[in-house]
């Protein structure tokens, strides 16, 4: 019996260090290299530290994607290549660039589609926000005391926004720099109205807290307008949609349907010529009727 407990108190002490030891190899493996990769991205981003890459950078802040510009850019080529291994599956080199060419515009479109709806949520957020503030202020606390409640206890982006704001005020920075470094991230009339007016306040005295209240009751109404409007011209947009998807939804069809009968579009000279007014008369048409329909309040 002893040397049972003997030979199992060695088994014990033997396996987990082998177990450990392995698991402490791959674990250090892999982060040397995560760090080879941060340190090829931190090269890259240090080498594109220019105009452009600052302006796609502040981007993707914009749009709250967590990426730098040097990683943006790797994501674009990688999306913009993978395409190309396709050419070894029948498809044609045409249709292998046409592929890459629309992937790489894709992270693009995203990146748009992403700011779009986060400076939707943010003027949905912003009348219930300023009216946090502004109670806040009216109960005795001080606008960075406001900041820090709106960080904690709002809801996502503003409450992310609003904790930065408050990280930089409390490391020693301006009020004022703090606020347009807010307006700089986020894409929004409306919070640059509201910067506009507490850095006006700050400078030449007033209520700030019926300043906000004011400025909350002006964004709700245009809030108001805004549905109004899309409800009116809902039939519109749909209409424009259709009208620009249905040439392309045709032609898919007639070519699922019979390839010989628009197969010279692509390879006469004459049908690509065709194919190029077209595609210019639907980019035309689709930018008017979006020009009529959206009406800014």
């Amino acid at each position: 019996m002893q040397q049972k407990h003997l030979l199992d108190r060695r088994i014990y002490e033997l396996m987990p260090q082998h177990g450990l030891n392995g698991y402490a190899e791959d674990e250090s493996d892999e982060d040397e290299l995560l760090t080879r990769v941060q340190r090829l991205l931190g090269q890259i981003n240090q080498k594109l530290n220019i105009k452009p890459s600052r302006q796609l950078a502040l981007e993707l802040v914009r749009a709250g994607i967590s990426l730098s510009a040097g990683e943006f850019l790797i994501l674009n080529a990688l999306l913009g290549f993978s395409p190309l291994v396709l050419l070894g599956f029948s498809v044609s080199l045409e249709q292998c660039l046409l592929l890459a060419v629309l992937a790489a515009l894709a992270p693009s479109v995203y990146v748009r589609w992403r700011q779009s709806q986060r400076s939707k949520q943010v003027e949905q957020q912003l009348p219930e926000v300023l009216a946090a503030i502004a109670n806040s202020l009216k109960a005795g606390c001080s606008f960075f005391q406001a900041v820090e409640l709106i960080a904690r206890e709002s809801e996502p982006p503003l409450a992310e926004e609003f904790a930065l704001v408050n990280k930089e005020m409390s490391l020693g920075a301006d009020t004022e720099f703090a606020l347009e470094n807010l307006v700089k991230r986020v894409v929004s009339d409306d919070l640059e109205l509201v910067v506009t007016a507490v850095l006006i306040q700050r400078q030449v005295g007033g209520n700030l807290s019926e300043i906000l209240d004011s400025i909350a009751g002006t964004i709700r109404e245009r809030i108001r307008i805004k549905g109004e409007i899309s409800t009116l011209t809902a039939q519109g947009r749909i209409s424009g949609l259709v009208i620009s998807a249905l040439p392309f939804a045709l032609t898919i069809f007639i070519y699922l349907l019979n390839p010989d009968y628009i197969r010279p579009l692509f390879s006469e000279p004459l049908g690509r010529a065709m194919l190029i007014v077209g595609l210019g008369g639907q980019a035309a048409a689709a930018f008017l009727i979006r020009r009529i329909v959206n009406i800014r309040v």
